[in-house]
């Protein structure tokens, strides 16, 4: 395979990010109005509302709260759901830390549960042998975009009196098999707007809901308990995760853009599909449709072998996605191994993700098919 003169864009540089002469118009007007707290400015505000127009649907638009993290918009889904001391809350091994950080500073037990060996997405099974009189709450991880059985664990929350979070960090815009909109079936939905998402402001985070209940005590939450419209009065415990003006601006314009970077990550990914044909050494996932595409997930025979050979040709690879299961850290002590198998086999074998990038060419798509098809081939 001939060298390649550029590597593939990436997220931490200009050609593979979306910025550009609207989010340098957001930031100038937020400083020209002297107003960088969110407290006092219109920025949040209005991404707030932005955000709950992009995902309304026919029975309802949801209330958006903003906040510094998708971390802390998954902390406000917590709280609000009441996880405190000894409560349970069921999710996956499979995520990043900040899916189950914000249970364990509630004084909640995180409570794992195995996954599905096809994409990494929750078995609802696993979670439904995993509640226990204690459980309060399930987050159900939407890994790398693609969609998580929501109807399944709707059910099975519903059944048990729990409260469903969509955790959709790498899931922007993405949909289920019958064309929902990830976040708009469990009671709270958590985005981010970190450097590696979909859009990003550096940081950031936004969590919706439907009820206006969980939308009070989030926005509470988020403020140090604080409702500033009855005078300096803390209702309820809080922190403070605002959102800055700053960040809030070059969120907005960076909404505006989410619709597009999803259909061009989709359209990629088609291309490869096609670029690759039958490979039978390498596995798409299987459920295609909806998929948002954070990351391209394959499924191979030994993820260290094809990162290694990969890497060689020019097509970052990164074998397993985590080193370990989220238990297996020592944050997290008194979990043994073997707790989630199938999670411990994809982790340590079978998973094997590459970037992916709106901004990739054709070109781009066809030089990681050929790798793929040589490493398939050795």
């Amino acid at each position: 395979m001939p060298e390649r003169e550029m590597p593939l864009p990436t997220v931490l540089e200009p050609r593979g990010r979306t910025l550009g002469a609207e989010e340098r118009a957001a930031v100038l007007r937020v400083l020209d109005s002297a107003v960088l707290c969110s407290s006092f400015g219109s920025e949040a505000r209005s991404l707030e509302s932005e955000m709950s127009r992009l995902y309304a649907t026919r029975d309802a638009v949801p209330e958006t709260v903003a906040c510094s993290s998708g971390t802390a918009a998954l902390h406000l889904a917590v709280a609000a759901a009441g996880i405190g001391p000894g409560d349970e809350v069921v999710t996956t091994p499979i995520s990043d830390f900040g899916t189950v950080a914000p249970v364990m500073a509630q004084g909640g037990r995180v409570v794992f549960a195995d996954v599905r060996p096809e994409d990494g997405n929750l078995d609802p099974a696993a979670v439904e042998a995993a509640v226990t009189d204690r459980t309060k709450a399930v987050i159900a991880v939407h890994l790398f975009g693609a969609a998580a059985d929501v109807d399944a664990l709707r059910a099975i929350c519903d059944r048990h009196a729990l409260v469903l979070i969509e955790d959709c960090a790498q899931a922007w815009l993405g949909q289920d098999a019958s064309g929902r909109l990830l976040g708009t079936v469990g009671d709270i939905a958590c985005f981010s707007l970190q450097q590696f998402k979909h859009i990003t402001a550096g940081d950031g985070g936004l969590a919706l809901t439907g009820d206006r209940a969980l939308a009070r005590r989030m926005r509470l939450f988020m403020d140090k308990g604080w409702d500033r419209s009855e005078g300096r009065i803390h209702r309820e415990t809080g922190l403070n995760y605002r959102m800055t003006e700053l960040t809030a601006a070059v969120a907005r314009a960076q909404l505006g853009k989410v619709t597009e970077v999803v259909r061009l990550r989709r359209e990629r990914a088609g291309q490869l599909a096609e670029a690759l044909g039958n490979v039978p050494a390498v596995r798409m996932p299987g459920q295609r449709r909806g998929h948002a595409w954070w990351v391209m997930p394959l499924l191979v025979d030994d993820n260290a072998r094809w990162a290694k050979a990969l890497g060689e040709l020019g097509v970052p690879a990164l074998p397993g996605y985590l080193e370990r299961p989220l238990y297996a850290n020592p944050a997290l002590p008194g979990h043994p191994p073997g707790l989630c198998p199938r999670a411990e086999e994809l982790i340590a074998r079978t998973l094997l993700v590459l970037q992916w990038n709106e901004r990739y060419s054709q070109s781009d798509v066809d030089h990681i098919a050929r790798a793929l098809r040589e490493v398939a081939a050795r």
